[in-house]
């Protein structure tokens, strides 16, 4: 082959490439010869965390999920806002993202840079993936290998965020366009919504369907009697807004599978939740993840491995952040 028809091959396969190398890069054990001890020493700031309050499990887990759905897993949302930008954090739909998972990935951050080795070596993104991961191992959930090598997103604003995020109210079809738009199947998506095992929500984001979901009907009527009894208790009209409950009846503070006995109960707690069971569509799966731990712990793994390459910055695309919440 001469000198053009080479180039002309390699330019070909170059457009084929492009596209992926986002994801290539990306493999476990990324840091063994950078940062070594890196895995370790996230892992010890969110059990140092995780000791203090529960509420780091679900606000780093969480934390990871709205940064994925915005311009890839980039740690775009940790950005703060100045008065030249509004950032990511500071969009209506990140207001309740709780400060325990910023305060986790702070720490984290600092805990890596104090090893010399280390220092502005670790991107932001890459640690706010570890921590993830761990809190969900540390609540019960499956241990896994993460993959690494994200870099640190450049831009972050609070309008890339409009339309980007899962809401209470979608329905199944809306929720498998959104996750669909970031390479997620519908298993992914019904994998990924039983984050909602741990964690807590406002009444505010689940008032309509215990109060006035249609005229016919005030209370939702996928809802369960007793549960929705339960639920205006404690979300009574005119509630503190700040008020927050567990989003699992159950086992709130264990990473399990009761997320998908609690939707054969009718104890899904949004719309969002209780449509898997509802639609004949997703209905087998969760009927399947419900009878068997296992099953739905090697399907999360899977589904919590392909978010974690959605968007993901290399090359000049991105960097690494000296500090997680500003651009250097």
């Amino acid at each position: 082959m001469g000198n053009l028809g080479l180039a002309s091959l390699l330019f070909i396969l170059s457009i084929f490439l492009i596209p992926q190398l986002g994801s290539a890069q990306l493999r476990q054990n990324y840091y063994a010869n950078i940062c070594p001890n890196v895995e370790s020493i996230v892992r010890n700031v969110v059990k140092t965390k995780f000791d203090e309050t529960f509420v780091t499990i679900p606000a780093t887990i969480r934390l990871f999920f709205h940064d994925c759905f915005v311009q890839g897993c980039d740690a775009s949302v940790l950005i703060a806002s100045t008065a030249g930008n509004t950032a990511e954090k500071d969009h209506p739909d990140n207001l309740s993202l709780a400060g325990d998972g910023f305060d986790t990935v702070t720490k984290a951050k600092a805990a890596v840079d104090a090893v010399p080795q280390c220092r502005n070596r670790v991107s932001c993104a890459d640690i706010l993936v570890m921590a993830a991961r761990d809190a969900i191992s540390m609540s019960g959930g499956p241990s896994f290998a993460v993959e690494l090598g994200r870099l640190d997103g450049l831009s972050s604003t609070a309008d890339s965020v409009e339309g980007k995020l899962p809401q209470p109210e979608f329905d199944l079809t809306q929720l498998n366009t959104m996750f669909a738009a970031n390479g997620l199947t519908q298993t992914d998506m019904i994998a990924l919504s039983a984050a909602h095992t741990v964690g807590f929500s406002h009444c505010r984001k689940f008032a309509n369907r215990i109060y006035n979901f249609s005229v016919s009907n005030p209370v939702d009527p996928t809802l369960n009697g007793t549960y929705a009894f339960q639920l205006q208790a404690m979300c009574p009209p005119n509630v503190d807004p700040t008020i927050a409950i567990n989003m699992d009846p159950v086992s709130p503070r264990i990473f399990d599978n009761q997320y998908f006995l609690n939707l054969q109960q009718g104890m899904g707690l949004f719309t969002s939740d209780q449509v898997l069971f509802t639609d004949s569509r997703s209905r087998s799966t969760v009927n399947s993840w419900a009878q068997s731990s296992f099953a739905f712990q090697q399907a999360f793994i899977t589904s919590i491995t392909k978010l974690g390459r959605v968007g993901v910055k290399t090359g000049s695309g991105g960097n690494i952040r000296r500090n997680c919440a500003a651009f250097n």
